[in-house]
């Protein structure tokens, strides 16, 4: 499948870009696992958003990048997600090299924080990042928090 990626800030978004975005996630945030959490909670205002389009241009996948000070002291990745067609095929390693690739060029080469699904700490480990030995559930689900830390 051919993909195409494009970071926006919020203020760069169209209304139909930042809808599309939404509707991915809620289609498997809210739908797909069943769980019932505000999913707009004030945060994307202030975020860069990681668009993945197919060869039609829908929005596939996507995931949101915020600034320190918003989640965490640090630069952090959240609502990373795709669309269930894209999953085990490796774009899910594509999109997070994507979002790291952004974060070194917008912030610089720092420490990343993230709330991770605890059933995909593999998944992010092969990314760099690594539990802080905080686990809890969040809506219901379990989250490991994670940090990568770059080397020198």
């Amino acid at each position: 499948m051919n993909l195409n990626f494009q970071c926006k800030h919020f203020n760069e978004l169209s209304v139909v870009e930042f809808h599309d975005i939404v509707a991915v996630r809620l289609k498997t945030f809210v739908v797909e696992q069943n769980c019932i959490y505000q999913d707009l909670d004030g945060k994307d205002k202030k975020c860069y958003h990681l668009i993945c389009r197919d060869g039609m241009g829908n929005i596939v996948a996507t995931a949101r990048i915020l600034p320190p000070g918003i989640s965490y002291g640090e630069v952090s990745i959240g609502r990373v997600v795709l669309q269930e067609e894209l999953r085990g095929n490796g774009q899910g390693h594509e999109l997070m090299n994507k979002c790291m690739a952004f974060c070194e060029k917008e912030f610089g080469r720092v420490p990343v924080r993230i709330s991770a699904q605890k059933h995909l700490e593999r998944f992010y480990n092969g990314h760099l990042f690594f539990s802080t030995g905080k686990d809890y559930e969040e809506d219901g689900i379990p989250h490991v928090e994670m940090l990568y830390t770059p080397l020198n």
